[in-house]
C-alpha cells in the first residue's frame, strides 16, 4: 500500500521523510494539489454501491483505495497553477480531491478538518489551558481601552499576529515583538491584536510530537542576547539546539492536547523561564522540524516515516451477529 504526501515541489523537509520511506521499500506518491488540473489528475467512480478512485502524478497512477497514509505537509491551493485558475476552479478541485480522499481508510497526518481548526490561535490557547499547560496571560482584542488596562496589569508585553503569518505569496512570518509600556493602543480598534505577557525566558523549547513519540530540543538564551529579540525565528544567536527530556507533566498534557485536537503530529513551542517552567506559546500542526533534526540528530523524519508506513488497521465487521476483522 502507498503513502500519499501532499506538499509543494520544493519541500526539503518532506524529502527527509521520503528518503526513509524509500529505504524501507514503502511506495510513495508525492503531489501538490496546486498542480490539478495540469500535472495532477484524478478520477472517482461511484457505481453499484462501491467507490473506485485514482490519482495520477508525474506519470504514476495510484488507487485511492490502496493508500495506507496521507501526509498533509505543505500543500498548495488546489488548481492554483491550472491553465486558467479561478476561485471557482479551486473550490471544485478542493471538493473533488479532499472529498475522494476522505473515508478512504488511510490514516491522516493530519486530518484536514482537524488541522484547519487547530490553526486558530485562540482555540489553541483555550485547549492548552484545559489540558493543564501553563499559558502566559494573553489578551486578544479590538478594544483600545482593554489593551491599555491589560498593559497596566502586565507592563512587560509582546504583540503577535493572531493568524501567525501575513497572507502574501509566499506567506511572510510576522515576528513577535516587545511592546513599550507607553504604547498608544488606539490602532487596536482597526484589527484584532494579540498581547501576551512576556516570559523572561532562559531557553526556547521545540517539542515535536509524532503519534506518541515526543522529541524535544532546547536552545539556551545567550547571556548577552538582545532583550528585544524575543522571537527565536528571528534572533541572531547562533546557540545550537540540544535534545532535552520532557517533564512528565508537560508530556501528559501534550498527549492530551493532541488527542483532543485529533492530531497525529504537532510542533509545540515553549518558553522556559528561570524556574524551569515550560510556558506554552503555540502548536503548529504542520511545523518545520528539519532544522531541529539537523542540529540535534533526533530521528524526527524517520519517526514520521515509520508512522506513515504502519499497516492500515483492520476494520471490525459483523458477520451473523459476530464481530470479526478484515484486513
Amino acid at each position: 500500500m502507498t503513502v500519499l504526501i501532499l506538499t509543494c515541489e520544493e519541500d526539503v523537509t518532506a524529502d527527509m521523510v521520503v528518503v526513509h520511506l524509500n529505504a524501507s521499500g514503502v511506495p510513495v506518491v508525492r503531489l501538490d494539489p496546486a498542480d490539478l488540473t495540469g500535472g495532477v489528475a484524478l478520477s472517482g467512480e461511484y457505481v453499484h454501491g462501491a467507490f473506485r478512485g485514482h490519482l495520477s502524478s508525474g506519470g504514476r497512477l495510484v488507487s485511492i483505495g490502496g493508500l495506507r497514509a496521507i501526509w498533509v505537509r505543505r500543500p498548495g491551493t488546489p488548481a492554483a497553477r491550472a491553465a486558467h485558475p479561478s476561485a471557482w476552479l479551486t473550490e471544485e478541485a478542493s471538493q473533488a480531491l479532499y472529498g475522494m480522499l476522505r473515508d478512504c481508510g488511510a490514516r491522516w497526518m493530519n486530518d484536514p478538518d482537524a488541522a484547519r481548526r487547530a490553526r486558530h490561535k485562540p482555540w489553541q490557547l483555550r485547549l492548552a489551558q484545559r489540558c493543564g499547560l501553563p499559558v502566559p496571560a494573553t489578551l486578544i482584542t479590538t478594544f483600545p481601552r482593554a489593551a491599555r488596562e491589560f498593559a497596566d496589569r502586565y507592563p512587560d508585553l509582546v504583540v503577535k499576529a493572531v493568524s501567525g503569518a501575513h497572507p502574501q505569496d509566499p506567506p511572510r512570518a510576522v515576528p513577535t515583538s516587545r511592546v513599550s509600556p507607553e504604547a498608544d493602543f488606539s490602532a487596536v480598534a482597526f484589527g484584532p491584536t494579540l498581547l501576551q505577557r512576556r516570559v523572561a525566558k532562559r531557553a526556547d523549547v521545540r517539542l515535536t510530537v509524532v503519534g506518541d513519540r515526543l522529541l524535544a530540543a532546547r536552545k539556551a538564551i545567550a547571556p548577552d542576547a538582545d532583550p528585544h529579540e524575543v522571537d527565536v525565528r528571528f534572533a541572531s544567536s547562533d546557540t545550537p539546539w540540544h535534545p532535552v527530556d520532557v517533564p512528565p507533566r508537560i508530556a501528559a498534557a501534550v498527549r492530551t492536547y493532541l488527542r483532543d485536537a485529533q492530531l497525529a503530529y504537532g510542533a509545540f513551542d515553549f518558553a522556559e523561564d528561570g524556574d524551569g517552567t515550560w510556558w506554552f506559546l503555540e502548536c503548529n500542526q504542520s511545523g518545520q522540524f528539519g532544522f531541529v533534526e539537523v542540529e540535534t540528530e533526533q530521528p524526527i523524519s524517520r519517526t514520521i516515516a515509520e508512522w506513515l508506513a504502519r499497516p492500515v488497521p483492520e476494520e471490525p465487521v459483523r458477520v451473523n451477529g459476530t464481530s470479526t476483522t478484515v484486513p
